[in-house]
């Protein structure tokens, strides 16, 4: 499993959530909402310090994660984070 996040992605969570260099981005399950990959659930998004990392990327000075006790939710895909232009905000993909 692998994070891949797009350059403007990265742009996107830095001018949206204030992030500065050394930041940490953490993508989690969260009950309710939808998803392609997991029924009743959907992806989640914090600013916070990892505990337990499973999975981490570094792309321009910001941490992003997904904890240890989340990794059951992607059920063995990549998360793919782009930018879309249109709705001027990231679209979130599951590929195997």
């Amino acid at each position: 499993m692998n994070i891949i996040i797009s350059d403007q992605a990265v742009k996107w969570y830095k001018d949206e959530m204030l992030l500065e260099h050394g930041d940490y981005v953490r993508y989690f399950a969260r009950y309710g909402g939808s998803s392609p990959i997991q029924q009743g659930f959907s992806l989640g998004i914090s600013n916070e310090k990892p505990v337990n990392p499973e999975i981490t990327v570094d792309k321009d000075g910001i941490h992003f994660f997904i904890e240890e006790k989340d990794i059951w939710y992607f059920d063995g895909h990549d998360l793919t984070v782009e930018y879309d232009d249109k709705l001027a905000e990231p679209q979130y993909k599951y590929e195997k």
